[in-house]
Formats: C-alpha cells, sequence, structure tokens
C-alpha cells in the first residue's frame, strides 16, 4: 500500500535524493540535504515522498505562499515520479494529495512550471484541469 509523508528527517530527506536527481541531474547528493534544509528555513518548502514496498517511488517538493499576482498559491516545486513507475497511478496520487493541500490550506490558486521539453508531464498537468496560463523567462546569472 502507498502512503505519503512530509520527509522531516535527514535520513529521509536523503532517501529522496535519487528520485528528485531523476528530476535535477545537477544536484550534488553530498550538498541535498543542505539545500533541502536551507529551502525549508527560507521559503516553507516541503518535501514529500510516496512510498509503496518500502522504496521512495514519487516525491514532490512545494510551498505555500502569497503574492499580488495570485493570491494565496500552493507552488509545486518539483513532482517526479521514478522512470520505472511512471504510468501507474504514483503521479496522480502525489497530485490529488497536492491538490488537497492547496484546499486545506485555503489557497486560492495552484501553481507549476515545467520544462517546455517535458512532453509527457504536460498531458499529465492538462489531464488534472491545469491550464498554461504564462511563459516563464529566465537568465542564469552564476
Amino acid at each position: 500500500m502507498a502512503t505519503i509523508r512530509v520527509a522531516t528527517t535527514d535520513a529521509e530527506i536523503q532517501r529522496c535524493f535519487p528520485i528528485m536527481a531523476q528530476l535535477r541531474p545537477h544536484l550534488v547528493e553530498a550538498k541535498f540535504l543542505d539545500r533541502v534544509r536551507r529551502q525549508q528555513n527560507r521559503s516553507g518548502y516541503q518535501l514529500v515522498f510516496l512510498e509503496d514496498g518500502g522504496a521512495v517511488k514519487a516525491l514532490a517538493g512545494f510551498r505555500i505562499s502569497e503574492c499580488l499576482a495570485w493570491g494565496k498559491f500552493l507552488y509545486v516545486d518539483d513532482l517526479v515520479t521514478t522512470a520505472a513507475e511512471r504510468g501507474t497511478g504514483l503521479g496522480q496520487q502525489l497530485m490529488d494529495w497536492l491538490l488537497d493541500q492547496a484546499r486545506a490550506n485555503t489557497c486560492d490558486e495552484f501553481h507549476l512550471d515545467s520544462g517546455v521539453q517535458r512532453f509527457e508531464a504536460h498531458g499529465f498537468y492538462l489531464k488534472n484541469r491545469l491550464h498554461i496560463k504564462s511563459l516563464h523567462f529566465s537568465r542564469v546569472l552564476s
């Protein structure tokens, strides 16, 4: 039976690294824990993982914030299912959990960004009634 839990201990956070690295291959395992803890302290980032059969099979990183454009919102920074488990419904379980969290926290909106190359993910988001609302522009400074 799959369970979703917030990663609170150092060990739980570290267990999430191999799956997070599938989405964020630039991350360095030795720096992962410190980076997650820093984001938790600065922006309220939460890392949740879906565990099935004793293994982490999917995860999401999110934060709840507020801005003038959207009001109170839940923003999904990271959402990934292991390559071997895609299409099995685990990502949907996480999406449903995240949407429930947004509602429970009286958020006005639910947001995430997705790389333009992630076509399969886009189909998943559209199926979940997320709409393409903007283009995201960025510039690397370092």
